[in-house]
């Protein structure tokens, strides 16, 4: 197909971020950058420019950014994106005439080559530029041309002509990107936040006795106090009573069996409605009132699933699938048989009204003052409905944050997290040695992956009960704690399984939990002397005291000797604080080994020493040069987490760290 100008001679490919030909935004939060690549060349030799231009959703007119040129073609820029909502960009390049002739000329100047016919090309240029120019640079450059008449070597190098004669380029040639690429940003939290995930049944003071929304009120200073900023609360609603599932997932209930929260729905009302015994929406709303006072959003479970006793199952047969012999279809993953739970069935005739309902879901939720929901088992619904969904809350309420719970094949995951949730679980409670940390976290952090895909890490959920865990008693929960802490700018953890160290499982090779919260009343020792609870709050402290853990991408690994020790570090992009983290990953035995820094990334004097502060113990250790030594008690703690200060000679020629 011919061009519609073949005039137009350069060309733009290569462009970087652009997922999936731009089908899909790279994602960002607030005060962040935008780093746009691109191969931009022409036939020939001509001097080329280009521009990365955007705008927020909202605006009429495109900022342009000068491109600079890398090496091989291959040219950058970069944008900030200030407001939470949606941006775009695009590329825009043309053959520079004017840079042309000037790189030349300091050619044939340099080689006593130039003639009078070369200065007036330059005439020529200058008054075109003139033409287009506003006052007063139209004067400044018919002056510049005046001296170019004069075969005026002094006016052809001069920087201050060029700089002025960038300003009004000849576009009229120029090639446009044809995508408007998006930009999806979203507020710090999506970012950086820690989450505490409990059961607000379980949190009675009184043992026996079934937990209410005003004890888990009264708990919200328990996570706040251990350093968390978003509490989770599984589901919340009223639990069915048809084929409700008994203790250890039981399938005979007992009378006082209390059911799994997310077998949703019952005469009380479902997904808009709070189980009776949790208390009543004013109760709701005192909870949200003191966890804002207290600086913890609360982050609401959202499961589209159904119980037998669902109002919709009534009121909507037709958003269920009928098996032949006239019942409902029931979840199931054969051999699983989940009778207590009916999924929606998103083939339905009626799907549009299916999807609004549960899209009024989001918005009833969102009206009670909730920003935050962890989705469950997304990938068991159609990516249209969630790329729809996400899309019609965010318009209205773009500070809404999604959580994908979607432990599926990587490509799902990808998919979802495309699709608009705003953050992901991830695979890292099974990544347990060294090779496989260091390859996984690469691929997040170092590949195109991490344009689309925020991860969220958590050690442990109510379903995921690691054999790492199990076996590895409270060194592997202060193991795996420091790595999802420090790896992850985000991370998660479900208490107080987590910070009392259950490790019992319903049976041997099961990753559930013996007498699981899912399906029983809890009561825990918050008071227990081993408790992880101030070794949380410490990580806490540190994570949030060191601006180079709230981001990922800084994520470098570095060598050592010993496979059961891993050692990364993490830096703010002006380098103003570094963190450099070892851990040991074998919870049983202490482990020693030189590690050696990658001098790219911390590169200190090799001939002074300088100071590692172990934010954990408090220890200060004096280092010399790349490779040192660590030694890791799993008894003691099995991780330092340092920052390095650096030692600088003053002019009174006397030492400090800094």
């Amino acid at each position: 197909m011919p061009a519609d100008d073949g005039r137009k001679r350069v060309v733009i490919e290569g462009v970087s971020p652009e997922i999936d030909g731009g089908r899909f935004p790279v994602k960002r939060t607030v005060g962040e950058s935008v780093t746009v690549e691109a191969d931009i060349f022409t036939d020939g030799h001509d001097a080329l420019a280009a521009v990365l231009l955007y705008k927020n959703e909202g605006d009429e007119t495109w900022t342009e950014v000068p491109m600079s040129f890398l090496l091989n073609d291959r040219w950058s820029a970069q944008f900030q994106v200030d407001k939470v909502g949606r941006y775009h960009y695009t590329l825009q390049a043309w053959v520079d005439t004017f840079q042309t002739w000037r790189r030349d000329m300091v050619k044939r100047i340099r080689a006593a080559t130039d003639a009078d016919v070369d200065y007036l090309v330059g005439v020529q240029l200058v008054e075109d530029a003139a033409g287009r120019a506003t006052l007063p640079d139209r004067n400044r450059l018919q002056r510049w041309a005046e001296a170019l008449r004069t075969s005026s070597r002094a006016a052809a190098l001069d920087e201050e002509m060029s700089l002025l004669m960038a300003r009004y380029p000849d576009r009229r040639f120029q090639a446009n990107y044809p995508k408007e690429l998006p930009v999806t940003v979203d507020r710090e939290r999506a970012r950086y936040s820690a989450w505490y995930e409990f059961f607000p049944r379980s949190v009675s003071p009184e043992p026996g006795r079934h937990g209410t929304l005003r004890d888990a009120t009264a708990h919200l200073s328990y996570v706040r106090d251990m350093g968390f900023d978003i509490v989770y609360f599984p589901p919340i609603h009223p639990i069915g009573k048809t084929h409700r599932k008994g203790k250890n997932n039981s399938v005979i209930a007992e009378p006082d069996d209390v059911g799994s929260p997310w077998a949703i729905g019952a005469d009380e009302g479902g997904h808009k409605s709070i189980h009776p015994e949790l208390g009543t929406i004013g109760d709701f709303r005192k909870l949200m009132a003191e966890a804002k006072r207290l600086g913890l959003e609360v982050a609401l479970d959202i499961a589209f699933q159904c119980s037998p006793d669902h109002p919709y199952v009534k009121e909507h047969p037709s958003w269920f699938r009928q098996r032949p012999d006239g019942t409902v279809q029931y979840a199931e993953n054969p051999p699983k048989k989940y009778q207590d739970i009916y999924p929606f069935d998103f083939e339905t005739p009626d799907w549009r009204g299916l999807w609004n309902e549960l899209k009024s879901v989001f918005l009833f939720w969102i009206g009670e003052g909730v920003r935050t929901f962890r989705v469950d088992n997304p990938h068991t619904k159609p990516y249209a409905f969630w790329e729809w969904v996400i899309g019609e809350v965010k318009n209205a309420h773009p500070d809404v944050i999604f959580l994908s719970e979607a432990f599926t094949r990587p490509k799902v995951m990808y998919a979802l997290a495309k699709l608009g949730f705003t953050q992901s679980y991830t695979y890292f409670a099974w990544r347990n040695t060294k090779w496989e940390l260091e390859r996984y976290f690469t691929e997040l952090t170092k590949t195109q992956v991490r344009e689309f895909l925020r991860p969220n890490l958590w050690p442990n959920t109510p379903d995921i009960l690691t054999e790492y865990l199990q076996f590895g008693g409270r060194p592997a929960a202060v193991i795996r704690l420091v790595l999802a802490a420090t790896l992850g700018a985000s991370y998660g953890i479900y208490g107080p399984a987590f910070e009392l160290f259950e490790n019992r499982p319903r049976e041997s090779g099961s990753e559930e939990y013996f007498d699981s919260e899912k399906y029983q009343l809890r009561h825990w020792n918050l008071n227990r002397p081993d408790s992880l609870y101030d070794f949380i709050a410490r990580v806490n402290s540190i994570r949030r005291d060191n601006p180079a853990l709230h981001r990922d991408w800084s994520l470098r690994f570095h060598r050592t000797d010993n496979e059961n020790i891993i050692c990364y570090s993490k830096r703010t992009e002006d380098s103003s604080n570094t963190v450099l983290v070892a851990v040991n990953l074998d919870p049983h035995h202490t482990q020693s080994g030189w590690i050696e820094l990658d001098p790219e990334e911390i590169p200190p004097e090799t001939h002074r020493p300088y100071q590692v502060h172990d934010l954990l113990s408090e220890a200060r250790y004096l280092w010399q040069g790349q490779r040192n030594y660590v030694e890791l008690n799993p008894k003691i703690v099995p991780a330092h987490i340092f920052t390095i200060r650096r030692r600088i000679r003053t002019e009174r020629d006397f030492d400090y760290y800094m």
